[in-house]
Protein backbone atom coordinates (compact mmCIF):
# COMPACT_ATOMS: atom_id res chain seq x y z
CA UNK A 1 0.00 0.00 0.00
CA UNK A 2 0.81 3.63 -0.52
CA UNK A 3 3.18 5.44 2.11
CA UNK A 4 1.82 9.52 2.87
CA UNK A 5 4.56 11.82 3.93
CA UNK A 6 2.49 15.01 5.18
CA UNK A 7 3.73 17.81 6.51
CA UNK A 8 1.13 18.56 9.01
CA UNK A 9 2.06 21.97 10.56
CA UNK A 10 1.15 23.28 6.93
CA UNK A 11 -2.92 23.05 7.82
CA UNK A 12 -5.06 23.66 10.08
CA UNK A 13 -6.29 20.63 11.36
CA UNK A 14 -2.24 19.38 11.48
CA UNK A 15 -3.47 16.86 8.41
CA UNK A 16 -5.06 14.25 11.26
CA UNK A 17 -7.96 13.58 8.80
CA UNK A 18 -5.58 12.69 5.47
CA UNK A 19 -3.53 10.69 8.47
CA UNK A 20 -6.23 8.49 9.19
CA UNK A 21 -7.79 8.08 6.45
CA UNK A 22 -4.78 7.00 5.05
CA UNK A 23 -4.44 4.84 7.84
CA UNK A 24 -8.22 3.01 6.96
CA UNK A 25 -7.27 2.00 4.33
CA UNK A 26 -3.92 0.16 5.08
CA UNK A 27 -1.64 2.96 3.94
CA UNK A 28 1.46 3.83 5.68
CA UNK A 29 1.96 7.80 6.96
CA UNK A 30 5.71 9.56 7.47
CA UNK A 31 6.19 12.51 8.84
CA UNK A 32 8.06 15.07 7.06
CA UNK A 33 11.33 16.43 8.48
CA UNK A 34 12.39 19.95 7.48
CA UNK A 35 15.84 18.89 6.80
CA UNK A 36 14.94 16.78 3.88
CA UNK A 37 13.91 19.99 1.96
CA UNK A 38 17.99 20.51 1.17
CA UNK A 39 18.39 16.97 0.62
CA UNK A 40 19.95 16.03 4.02
CA UNK A 41 18.84 12.36 5.26
CA UNK A 42 15.90 11.43 2.98
CA UNK A 43 14.64 8.30 3.96
CA UNK A 44 14.36 5.41 0.81
CA UNK A 45 11.08 4.71 0.83
CA UNK A 46 9.66 1.56 -1.49
CA UNK A 47 6.55 1.48 -3.35
CA UNK A 48 4.44 4.46 -4.05
CA UNK A 49 4.62 7.67 -1.80
CA UNK A 50 2.32 10.62 -2.01
CA UNK A 51 3.65 13.90 -0.32
CA UNK A 52 1.15 16.19 0.87
CA UNK A 53 2.19 19.84 2.77
CA UNK A 54 3.25 23.29 1.79
CA UNK A 55 3.37 24.15 -2.00
CA UNK A 56 7.27 24.83 -1.69
CA UNK A 57 7.82 21.17 -0.09
CA UNK A 58 5.64 19.77 -2.70
CA UNK A 59 7.89 21.28 -5.43
CA UNK A 60 11.24 20.47 -4.24
CA UNK A 61 9.83 16.57 -3.86
CA UNK A 62 8.46 16.84 -7.28
CA UNK A 63 11.71 18.15 -8.77
CA UNK A 64 14.09 15.76 -6.87
CA UNK A 65 12.92 12.43 -7.61
CA UNK A 66 13.57 10.70 -4.79
CA UNK A 67 9.99 8.81 -4.13
CA UNK A 68 7.50 7.73 -6.85
CA UNK A 69 5.32 9.21 -7.68
CA UNK A 70 6.54 11.89 -4.86
CA UNK A 71 4.34 15.19 -5.28
CA UNK A 72 1.79 16.00 -7.48
CA UNK A 73 3.08 18.85 -8.05
CA UNK A 74 3.83 19.55 -12.08
CA UNK A 75 4.49 23.25 -10.95
CA UNK A 76 5.19 24.61 -14.75
CA UNK A 77 1.99 23.50 -15.78
CA UNK A 78 -0.21 24.94 -12.98
CA UNK A 79 1.32 28.14 -14.35
CA UNK A 80 -1.56 30.90 -15.10
CA UNK A 81 0.35 31.61 -18.50
CA UNK A 82 -0.05 27.68 -19.33
CA UNK A 83 -3.60 26.58 -19.14
CA UNK A 84 -5.45 30.06 -18.86
CA UNK A 85 -5.69 30.34 -23.11
CA UNK A 86 -7.23 27.34 -23.35
CA UNK A 87 -9.92 27.93 -20.43
CA UNK A 88 -10.91 31.67 -21.09
CA UNK A 89 -14.00 31.13 -21.99
CA UNK A 90 -15.27 29.63 -18.58
CA UNK A 91 -12.43 31.87 -16.59
CA UNK A 92 -13.98 34.17 -14.11
CA UNK A 93 -13.05 36.85 -16.72
CA UNK A 94 -11.51 36.02 -20.02
CA UNK A 95 -9.51 39.96 -19.65
CA UNK A 96 -6.31 39.77 -18.40
CA UNK A 97 -3.02 40.61 -19.20
CA UNK A 98 0.83 38.45 -18.48
CA UNK A 99 3.22 40.81 -17.31
CA UNK A 100 6.01 41.32 -14.89
CA UNK A 101 5.81 42.94 -11.53
CA UNK A 102 8.55 45.45 -13.49
CA UNK A 103 6.71 46.52 -16.71
CA UNK A 104 3.50 46.74 -14.47
CA UNK A 105 4.86 49.29 -12.49
CA UNK A 106 6.40 51.13 -14.87
CA UNK A 107 3.25 50.90 -17.49
CA UNK A 108 0.63 50.88 -14.81
CA UNK A 109 -2.94 49.32 -15.24
CA UNK A 110 -4.12 47.65 -18.74
CA UNK A 111 -6.23 50.06 -20.43
CA UNK A 112 -10.30 49.52 -19.70
CA UNK A 113 -9.55 47.60 -16.64
CA UNK A 114 -11.41 49.95 -14.52
CA UNK A 115 -9.85 51.89 -10.81
CA UNK A 116 -9.14 48.85 -9.63
CA UNK A 117 -7.31 45.73 -10.61
CA UNK A 118 -6.51 42.46 -9.42
CA UNK A 119 -3.07 40.64 -9.38
CA UNK A 120 -1.83 37.49 -8.74
CA UNK A 121 1.72 35.52 -9.60
CA UNK A 122 2.16 33.45 -12.73
CA UNK A 123 2.97 30.93 -10.96
CA UNK A 124 1.55 28.76 -8.59
CA UNK A 125 3.98 28.73 -6.00
CA UNK A 126 2.47 32.15 -4.78
CA UNK A 127 5.67 33.77 -3.98
CA UNK A 128 2.92 36.91 -3.16
CA UNK A 129 -0.50 36.59 -2.16
CA UNK A 130 -2.81 38.05 -4.74
CA UNK A 131 -4.54 40.96 -4.41
CA UNK A 132 -6.52 44.54 -5.46
CA UNK A 133 -4.77 47.47 -6.43
CA UNK A 134 -5.99 50.92 -7.08
CA UNK A 135 -4.98 51.26 -10.39
CA UNK A 136 -3.20 54.95 -9.83
CA UNK A 137 -1.42 53.05 -6.78
CA UNK A 138 0.52 50.16 -8.42
CA UNK A 139 3.82 50.33 -6.61
CA UNK A 140 6.62 47.72 -5.91
CA UNK A 141 6.09 47.69 -1.98
CA UNK A 142 2.40 47.26 -2.66
CA UNK A 143 3.55 43.94 -4.83
CA UNK A 144 5.82 42.69 -1.79
CA UNK A 145 8.91 43.01 -3.64
CA UNK A 146 11.78 42.76 -1.69
CA UNK A 147 9.73 40.62 0.82
CA UNK A 148 9.04 37.34 -0.85
CA UNK A 149 10.90 37.74 -4.37
CA UNK A 150 13.73 40.02 -5.19
CA UNK A 151 13.17 39.83 -9.02
CA UNK A 152 11.34 42.65 -10.69
CA UNK A 153 11.26 40.66 -14.11
CA UNK A 154 8.74 38.26 -11.79
CA UNK A 155 5.95 37.32 -13.99
CA UNK A 156 2.01 38.31 -13.15
CA UNK A 157 -1.52 38.20 -14.17
CA UNK A 158 -3.76 41.69 -14.32
CA UNK A 159 -7.35 41.23 -14.47
CA UNK A 160 -10.18 43.35 -13.56
CA UNK A 161 -11.86 43.27 -10.27
CA UNK A 162 -14.54 40.76 -10.33
CA UNK A 163 -17.19 39.95 -7.94
CA UNK A 164 -16.93 36.83 -6.11
CA UNK A 165 -19.72 35.46 -4.24
CA UNK A 166 -18.73 32.13 -3.43
CA UNK A 167 -16.06 29.49 -3.36
CA UNK A 168 -15.59 26.12 -3.43
CA UNK A 169 -12.32 23.90 -4.33
CA UNK A 170 -13.03 20.22 -5.96
CA UNK A 171 -10.40 17.63 -5.92
CA UNK A 172 -9.34 15.79 -9.13
CA UNK A 173 -8.04 12.67 -9.45
CA UNK A 174 -7.50 11.09 -12.97
CA UNK A 175 -10.49 12.18 -15.10
CA UNK A 176 -13.34 12.04 -12.01
CA UNK A 177 -14.42 14.76 -9.13
CA UNK A 178 -14.09 12.90 -6.28
CA UNK A 179 -14.35 15.95 -3.50
CA UNK A 180 -15.79 19.10 -3.00
CA UNK A 181 -15.48 21.53 -0.22
CA UNK A 182 -16.86 24.82 0.12
CA UNK A 183 -14.58 27.48 1.40
CA UNK A 184 -13.77 31.24 2.70
CA UNK A 185 -10.74 32.55 1.17
CA UNK A 186 -10.79 35.13 4.37
CA UNK A 187 -8.96 33.02 6.57
CA UNK A 188 -8.81 30.09 4.45
CA UNK A 189 -11.81 28.76 6.47
CA UNK A 190 -13.72 25.15 5.11
CA UNK A 191 -16.94 25.28 4.95
CA UNK A 192 -18.99 21.85 3.55
CA UNK A 193 -18.47 19.25 1.93
CA UNK A 194 -20.17 18.65 -1.13
CA UNK A 195 -22.25 15.66 -2.61
CA UNK A 196 -21.16 14.38 -6.21
CA UNK A 197 -24.34 15.76 -7.34
CA UNK A 198 -23.97 19.02 -6.30
CA UNK A 199 -24.60 21.47 -8.70
CA UNK A 200 -20.73 22.55 -8.05
CA UNK A 201 -19.14 19.34 -8.80
CA UNK A 202 -21.36 18.52 -11.93
CA UNK A 203 -19.95 21.90 -13.60
CA UNK A 204 -16.53 20.94 -12.19
CA UNK A 205 -16.74 17.25 -13.76
CA UNK A 206 -18.18 19.42 -16.63
CA UNK A 207 -15.19 21.52 -17.17
CA UNK A 208 -12.46 18.29 -17.16
CA UNK A 209 -13.84 17.42 -21.17
CA UNK A 210 -12.63 20.67 -21.80
CA UNK A 211 -9.21 21.62 -20.22
CA UNK A 212 -5.87 20.14 -20.56
CA UNK A 213 -5.08 17.84 -17.42
CA UNK A 214 -1.79 19.36 -15.07
CA UNK A 215 -1.35 15.74 -13.40
CA UNK A 216 -2.31 13.27 -12.17
CA UNK A 217 -4.37 14.71 -8.92
CA UNK A 218 -5.03 18.53 -8.38
CA UNK A 219 -7.79 20.62 -7.11
CA UNK A 220 -10.02 22.99 -9.22
CA UNK A 221 -11.41 25.99 -7.56
CA UNK A 222 -15.37 27.18 -8.79
CA UNK A 223 -16.56 30.37 -7.80
CA UNK A 224 -19.92 31.70 -7.78
CA UNK A 225 -19.87 35.51 -10.30
CA UNK A 226 -21.84 37.29 -11.78
CA UNK A 227 -22.44 35.70 -14.63
CA UNK A 228 -22.56 32.44 -12.67
CA UNK A 229 -20.42 29.48 -12.30
CA UNK A 230 -16.74 30.10 -13.36
CA UNK A 231 -13.48 28.60 -13.00
CA UNK A 232 -11.14 29.99 -10.42
CA UNK A 233 -7.80 28.17 -10.50
CA UNK A 234 -5.86 25.04 -10.69
CA UNK A 235 -3.89 23.99 -8.34
CA UNK A 236 -1.55 21.55 -7.26
CA UNK A 237 -2.84 18.14 -4.51
CA UNK A 238 0.35 17.76 -2.59
CA UNK A 239 0.06 21.68 -1.73
CA UNK A 240 -3.44 22.18 -1.41
CA UNK A 241 -5.72 22.60 1.52
CA UNK A 242 -8.56 19.98 1.24
CA UNK A 243 -11.01 22.18 3.47
CA UNK A 244 -13.87 19.98 4.33
CA UNK A 245 -13.44 17.68 1.13
CA UNK A 246 -13.97 13.84 2.34
CA UNK A 247 -10.74 12.56 3.06
CA UNK A 248 -11.57 8.36 2.35
CA UNK A 249 -12.76 9.44 -0.56
CA UNK A 250 -9.59 11.18 -1.85
CA UNK A 251 -7.04 8.46 -0.64
CA UNK A 252 -8.99 5.31 -1.47
CA UNK A 253 -9.20 7.24 -5.46
CA UNK A 254 -5.66 7.98 -5.39
CA UNK A 255 -4.93 4.67 -4.46
CA UNK A 256 -6.40 3.01 -6.82
CA UNK A 257 -5.13 5.25 -9.58
CA UNK A 258 -1.51 4.52 -8.10
CA UNK A 259 -2.40 1.33 -8.91
CA UNK A 260 -2.63 1.35 -12.59
CA UNK A 261 0.80 3.93 -12.93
Amino acid sequence: MPTWVIEGSVFRDNDVDLADAVWRTGGCVVAWRDEWSTGQAVPALTGPVVFHGSLGSADVVARAGWWSPGAFCATSQFACSAWWPAARDVLLTSRYTLTTVGDLVAAGAPDGFGARIFVRPDSPLKPFSGRVLDADRITLQALDHGFYYDETSLPVIVTPVVEVREEWRLVVVGDRIVAGSSYTADGRRAGEPLRADHRVCVYGQSLLKKLPTPDLAFVMDIAEGPDGLRLLELNPFSGADLYACDRDSIVSSLHQALLHL
